[in-house]
């Protein structure tokens, strides 16, 4: 009997060999083929980010103020969120796995563990298990944001858990950093951003 995990890694490489010749649907605009307000933009990108213009804000550079928007939005969830850097990016994890997105994925999961996410943690929520051996904090935000993502909402005893750990700030912002990673994965699907080299989350049935 075929395995399950075998079923994924072929999936997976199928998925991979589509992909490559899939065409990039919104190719990076040169730097100097910018339009005015997308030079404002990337100014202004470079001046909060210390870098260019990378990423899932490539694609948005057809639509500059998007691009602004989310950018000024993640300036606060990803590095400045109630919940703190680390928690933050478990919720990036489960998100980019929920959407399939191996750019997202490949250069959160390194990010991830060096904050203190454990391997055999991000490692589960990239084959679809739940992890064990989580911590208080981890089990509220991974049963949280799943429940959210999967179900659409999130149950009494779950919202009440999250609450009493986190407040409602708490809530609020981890909601939020799951909606915003959600936003960038699905730009980054439609445009069909080449992820590179990096690594690949493998497929699931659909």
């Amino acid at each position: 009997m075929i395995s399950r995990s075998t079923v994924l890694t072929v999936l997976g490489a199928m998925l991979i060999t589509t992909q490559a010749f899939a065409q990039q649907r919104l190719p990076t605009i040169p730097a100097d083929q910018y339009t005015p307000d997308q030079k404002k933009a990337s100014e202004e990108f470079l001046a909060v980010r210390k870098v260019p213009v990378f990423g899932p804000f490539e694609p948005m550079m057809y639509s500059p103020d998007v691009m602004t928007l989310a950018r000024s939005m993640g300036d606060y969830l990803r590095f400045h969120s109630s919940i703190g850097n680390t928690l933050s990016e478990l919720v990036i994890l489960v998100t980019s796995r929920e959407w399939s997105q191996d750019y997202e994925w490949s250069f959160h999961y390194p990010i991830a563990l060096k904050a203190g996410i454990s391997k055999s943690i991000a490692d589960a929520i990239a084959d679809g298990r739940r992890p064990t051996a989580m911590s208080a904090d981890e089990e509220i935000v991974y049963d949280f944001t799943t429940e959210l993502l999967k179900n659409k909402s999130v149950s009494d005893a779950t919202f009440d858990r999250a609450e009493q750990r986190f407040g409602k700030k708490g809530a609020v912002d981890m909601t939020a950093i799951a909606g915003y990673y959600g936003l960038l994965a699905m730009q980054l699907n439609m445009a069909r951003y080449q992820s590179g080299d990096g690594p690949r989350l493998p497929r699931f049935p659909q």
